[in-house]
């Protein structure tokens, strides 16, 4: 950081929320209020999907409350429109088309088809650096287990994921002729590896001259970094830019469940202390190879973020170096995201976008985050509500 970088502050509100009237501030009050009960978050993330489901019109109250907050848009147009607004702040934008679950291999190639629409629509933005893609969008849950287990593949099988590699590929190559990049979302321990094997042959094409193709770590696992060390000593060796993004997990309850049905030791870390070690950990080996690898801090975690900024500093790391990328969820910790933004830093929103009957999932995941993670919707509110006061005074 240089002599005139402002001092940044996670509790500056009149930074964080100055891209906020006082509507949309009352707005947020009052999602977080709701948020912060546990009871109403139970059973609205339980009643919502099913009301969606049979057609009951609740549509438009979705849309008007944890839609608006969590997502950018239904349609790349819309997103485009909240992508410019993030970057009147200097604020921009990763790309996430939010729509799940699929298995139909017609789906998959129509997915593919939207990615391309999203690549296009960053190139002609100028503020929307980055598109985000989940592996499981373009392959069957069920061959990514076979492929990471190592089982013998049917003929029709060695095919299927023949065209798995295919779709990632087309992304990925749109993307570097776009001059954008690629971030390629972790999935569950039982399937990632084919995930980690893909995303490296997309950075040994893709990500000779920059980074293109970013994979990415979860921290919260034991073996995240050795796994990360493993890689950044590969990619060295083959003359490419190892990029990626690190995040402390999303699968925490579903993967401890599974390695106790299954009587394995469970992947994830034994407490938030081990996962905080981890990341901070990956973050500086990051910071020791930076010429040779790009790194997302992905996360809203202040104390992470804040030690980010502390390490370029101490290393004479300029803000805007093009391997160093700060980033959070669309519609949380904008006491984070503006003012690393404020303060210089490479920053983007990770924004969700899709019609709101299918990125319902994701929202309701939202929803049951803020609720349960270290308190962070009252820290959300607590912030809203000092802003609020701060423009009364």
């Amino acid at each position: 950081m240089d002599a005139t970088s402002p001092a940044i502050s996670f509790d500056n509100t009149e930074i964080a929320f100055r891209h906020k009237n006082a509507a949309d501030l009352r707005k947020a009050a009052f999602l977080f209020t709701m948020m912060n009960n546990n009871f109403v978050t139970k059973y609205g993330t339980r009643l919502t999907p099913w009301a969606m489901r049979i057609g009951l019109p609740i549509g438009g109250i979705v849309k008007a409350t944890i839609f608006s907050q969590f997502c950018g848009g239904e349609t790349l147009d819309e997103c485009a429109v909240t992508a410019e607004k993030l970057s009147a702040y200097h604020v921009n934008t990763i790309l996430d088309y939010g729509v799940e679950g699929e298995e139909a291999e017609s789906r998959f190639d129509e997915n593919v088809k939207e990615m391309l629409r999203a690549v296009a629509t960053a190139k002609s933005s100028g503020h929307i650096p980055f598109v985000s893609m989940k592996v499981t969008g373009y392959a069957r849950f069920a061959l990514l287990e076979k492929v990471h287990a190592k089982d013998t593949l049917t003929n029709e099988e060695k095919a299927e994921w023949e065209r798995v590699v295919q779709r990632v590929d087309t992304i990925c190559k749109a993307a570097n002729d776009a001059g954008i990049g690629v971030m390629i979302d972790a999935e569950e321990t039982w399937i990632q590896q084919p995930v980690d094997d893909v995303s490296m042959e997309m950075m040994r094409v893709y990500n000779k001259q920059r980074p293109v193709v970013y994979n990415t770590a979860q921290l919260y696992r034991t073996d995240r970094l050795s796994f990360l060390k493993d890689a950044i000593s590969e990619a060295k060796r083959g003359g490419f830019i190892y990029a990626i993004k690190l995040v402390r997990g999303a699968y925490m309850e579903r993967e401890r469940r599974r390695a106790a049905e299954k009587g394995y030791p469970s992947p994830i870390q034994p407490n938030k202390e081990a996962s905080d070690k981890d990341f901070n950990a990956a973050v500086e080996l990051c910071f020791e190879n930076i010429d040779h690898v790009s790194q997302c801090i992905a996360t809203h975690n202040e104390y992470s973020s804040l030690y980010g900024t502390q390490l370029a500093e101490k290393k004479g790391i300029a803000p805007s170096h093009p391997h160093l990328h700060f980033s959070q969820l669309f519609g949380m910790s904008d006491n984070i995201t503006f003012n690393l933004a404020n303060a210089g830093y490479n920053v983007t929103k990770y924004v969700p976008y899709g019609p709101v009957k299918e990125v319902v999932p994701y929202l309701m995941r939202r929803a049951k985050e803020n609720t349960s993670v270290g308190g962070m919707s009252s820290r959300e509110l607590g912030l809203i509500r000092k802003e609020v006061k701060r423009r009364k005074e």
